[in-house]
């Protein structure tokens, strides 16, 4: 799936949504719940994977480094993030600087 930072997609089994924050450059697999990821337009029609049922939060980032990719949740739903079959970490806040 060749995918554009600002892109909008849903779960095709749950109500999550994300955005693509970055893009990689090669064509990747976008999953949750067991199913690809399809257009924001389009209702979920399945059911969730009880493999891929940890759920997605909302407002959270994410990602994978290697591949560099980063998706935020919009809505959160039931389904877990997948990229090419491999579970999507939460990305991580980035640590402040110190004030000494």
């Amino acid at each position: 799936m060749p995918l554009k930072p600002g892109a909008k997609l849903r779960s095709a089994v749950c109500a999550t949504q994300v955005i693509v924050v970055r893009a990689p450059a090669i064509d990747v697999e976008l999953g949750c719940g067991g199913a690809a990821l399809v257009a924001s337009d389009e209702e979920p029609t399945g059911t969730v994977d009880p493999a891929f049922a940890g759920g997605s939060l909302i407002g959270k980032r994410y990602a994978d480094e290697e591949l560099g990719l980063e998706l935020l949740c919009t809505r959160a739903g039931d389904g877990t993030l997948t990229c090419n079959g491999v579970v999507l970490a939460v990305k991580g806040a980035k640590p402040l600087p110190s004030s000494d």
